[in-house]
């Protein structure tokens, strides 16, 4: 059985972390409430970053929360993690599916309707729509508005994960939306206190 897709979805990112210890940060992550971790690294080589997925895959499986590789099929299956995030430049999402487990979670990065709908009908579990509010983790997205999220929801059957800039100030906004997922990066891991922040986070779910 699927496991149902729907709350706070944090990216563990190096760069946002600045030097911080990236094991403490996804358990302290995790007691705050977050539903699902993902981990992405753009800058460094994958033999230097096996250790410490490793390490963060065994905490995500301690806590039964599924961890989700961007990108990189072959570190997702080296770590035996839950699944892959994939952008519309990366591997198709009907190939990651052929390739991968037939339990893997697949989500794929759109940003319109018809994105979304091919992402879902090559097999994704979810479709992130993005990028709301500006971000400045990552400088190759293109912009997307609620009314988009709104639509795309509206379109697909598998569930919608925002992401983008989002904070606590904009969350509520998000989820009236109709997000099924939140996907987060600098408001929890560049935060002294990681776990604070995904609790005041998780809580917009109710």
């Amino acid at each position: 059985m699927r496991r149902e897709l729907r709350g706070l979805y944090v990216i563990i990112d190096p760069h946002v972390a600045d030097g911080r210890d990236l094991v403490h940060i996804t358990r302290e992550t995790i007691a705050g409430g977050a539903r699902m971790i993902q981990w992405r690294d753009k800058t460094r080589e994958k033999g230097r970053q096996l250790a410490e997925v490793e390490a963060i895959a065994a905490v995500c499986r301690d806590a039964d929360v599924p961890l989700i590789i961007n990108d990189d099929v072959d570190v997702a299956l080296l770590v035996r993690a839950n699944g892959v995030h994939v952008g519309q430049a990366d591997w198709p999402v009907a190939t990651v599916r052929w390739i991968g487990p037939p339990e893997w979670i697949i989500g794929a990065s759109t940003n319109n309707v018809a994105e979304a709908k091919q992402a879902e009908a090559d097999g994704a579990d979810y479709v992130s729509v993005g990028n709301l509010f500006g971000t400045s983790s990552k400088d190759d997205t293109r912009p997307a508005t609620l009314d988009v999220l709104t639509h795309v929801k509206a379109a697909v059957r598998v569930p919608v994960c925002a992401i983008g800039g989002i904070s606590e100030a904009n969350i509520a906004s998000v989820i009236a939306a109709r997000a099924d997922i939140v996907s987060v990066i600098s408001a929890v891991v560049a935060s002294d206190d990681p776990r604070a922040a995904a609790e005041r986070l998780a809580k917009a779910f109710g």
